[in-house]
């Protein structure tokens, strides 16, 4: 029996009763599209607005609960929303050019765990110690392949040209150039930018901090969420240093 609805996806007239659903709605069918439908439906998607604001809260230590009661949405269509969004995350970042010369590099690991604290799970990371850039991030072991992965993300102009300053770590010692790394201890100052930033993120990442339950349980979300706050943050150093004309830069944009 046709019906005086119309399907608000294809426009269509053309509906019949198609019986309940699991609670107890009344269920109608499309004959033009064959798509199934319910009057009133108990989800709507999100407008672009929530989907935004998401996103934003999603950088802050909030917990996905907290996230799901601030933006009225459900805990489940949260938890695949952000599933969705770390899998398609860049695990790549572009920094500024660089011209080659006088470069300086700060490297060290962050100890993190997924599921329980037996993962170890150590996020590597780079800075451009005169940008603050992160120009490498690799979550991994903390073994000389991590290192390995860690160097080879690095631009090559950092490659040939940098000054790498890291603790005493070994596994730093037999990837990168001996000539050009300096190992030393934290009372030199010479990582404190890279310390700073470990500082940075466990702020932003709930997940990092150390005493949490907020943890990750999953290995891509724990590097989609991090991968997250590299791009973000790299977001923010750009917008500052186009704006201030940085000396490191400027040779190369204008």
């Amino acid at each position: 029996m046709a019906l005086e609805m119309t399907y608000p996806t294809c426009g269509s007239h053309d509906i019949s009763k198609n019986g309940t659903t699991r609670r107890g709605k009344h269920n109608y069918k499309c004959r033009d599209c064959r798509r199934q439908f319910v009057e009133d439906p108990q989800w709507n998607p999100k407008d672009k607005d929530v989907i935004e604001q998401v996103n934003l809260r999603l950088l802050e230590k909030i917990p996905w609960a907290g996230i799901a009661r601030v933006m009225q949405v459900s805990d489940i269509r949260l938890q695949e929303y952000v599933n969705n969004a770390y899998a398609q995350m860049a695990t790549t970042e572009s920094v500024l050019p660089k011209a080659k010369g006088k470069l300086t590099i700060q490297m060290d690991e962050l100890w993190s765990f997924v599921d329980h604290k037996g993962n170890k799970q150590w996020v590597w990371l780079a800075i451009d110690a005169d940008t603050r850039e992160i120009i490498g991030c690799h979550v991994g072991d903390r073994s000389r392949t991590s290192a390995q992965q860690l160097w080879q993300f690095l631009p090559a102009v950092y490659r040939q040209c940098a000054k790498v300053y890291t603790d005493y770590w070994e596994a730093y010692e037999t990837v990168i150039p001996s000539k050009r790394h300096f190992v030393v201890g934290k009372d030199s100052g010479l990582t404190s930018y890279i310390e700073r930033l470990n500082n940075t993120m466990r702020q932003w990442v709930s997940r990092l901090v150390k005493k949490t339950l907020s943890f990750s349980k999953e290995l891509d979300n724990h590097i989609g969420a991090i991968w997250t706050f590299t791009h973000e943050y790299n977001r923010l150093i750009r917008e500052r240093l186009i704006k201030s004309v940085h000396p490191a830069i400027s040779s190369v944009l204008y």
